[in-house]
């Protein structure tokens, strides 16, 4: 039982789905605020239904790619490549896992269980197969990866509608996405080699891909900026986010002028925490105000 948790945990990537969670409960706290009260029961519905469809795209995501995980020492272990689990009981798992997620997330409110439903087609059955194709698979799965937040703050409302509180909170994860993932391409370049994967820029470790990880990471300080432009997050956020966003650019800059793999590491670290510590001080701000 403890070898059968221990892969369902790997087959789910539980610390990645936690981190998909992690946004969009963040994202469903702001929204219930914006109605003045939170119903923790919903919150606890959303958790749970967000674990499962995250978890399902991820087993999905493993059982197409089963093959080029071989491939690759960073995944040659997890269960499917190493034969300690088949296809059928994975695509089992993950079928269940997004059915009853899904249907979790449906009471909530309709908008909330298409939007996951829709999540899990583009990471699994496009961005997935997409990766071996070409790098404009990191700006398709840049959607799915944003969706989170608009999940989690469609959640707090019986009847969701669009503001700018969705679509900017959409906007930053989305523009975040793009230095995060090219880092850590460059950092495991040899690895992603191994499988087939074209996931940086130019496909390789040169100028110009250097320099779209400088671009993307500079356009993150003005769209978190945002919240506080438009008024539902206050200066502290401002200050954080321009701090944080300066010091993303500056080690940014260091692989743009460097180009080796000391300088990748540091964005793709910094990348980690950046995203979680600007919603944590968003949650805090719009809860002072």
């Amino acid at each position: 039982m403890k070898g059968f948790i221990n892969d369902l945990k790997q087959l789910v990537k539980i610390r990645l789905s936690f981190t998909v969670v992690f946004s969009a409960s963040i994202a469903f706290l702001v929204g219930s605020k914006a109605q003045g009260d939170i119903n923790w029961i919903n919150w606890v519905i959303l958790t749970i239904g967000g674990l499962l469809v995250t978890g399902s795209a991820n087993g999905f995501n493993e059982i197409i790619e089963r093959d080029l995980d071989k491939l690759m020492k960073r995944t040659a272990d997890r269960p499917l490549p190493a034969g300690r689990m088949t296809s059928g009981q994975a695509l089992v798992l993950s079928l269940l896992m997004g059915l009853v997620g899904t249907l979790l997330l449906v009471q909530l409110n309709f908008l909330t269980g298409v939007l996951s439903v829709f999540s899990i087609l583009l990471y699994a059955f496009i961005y997935t197969p997409l990766k071996q194709k070409s790098p404009i698979a990191v700006f398709v799965g840049a959607f799915p990866g944003a969706l989170p937040p608009l999940i989690g703050y469609f959640a707090a409302f019986k009847e969701p509608f669009i503001d700018e509180i969705p679509l900017i909170l959409f906007g930053i994860q989305f523009v975040w996405q793009f230095p995060h993932f090219w880092s850590i391409a460059w950092v495991l370049d040899e690895d992603y080699k191994r499988a087939g994967f074209r996931l940086l820029p130019t496909t390789k470790k040169d100028g110009i891909s250097a320099f779209m990880v400088l671009l993307s990471a500079a356009l993150l300080i003005p769209v978190s900026l945002l919240p506080t432009w438009y008024g539902f997050a206050g200066y502290s956020l401002a200050a954080a986010s321009l701090v944080m966003g300066l010091l993303f650019t500056y080690f940014a800059v260091q692989l743009f002028l460097k180009r080796d793999l000391a300088s990748a590491r540091k964005v793709m670290f910094t990348s980690f925490f950046i995203l979680p510590l600007m919603q944590l001080i968003l949650l805090f701000d719009f809860i002072k105000i």
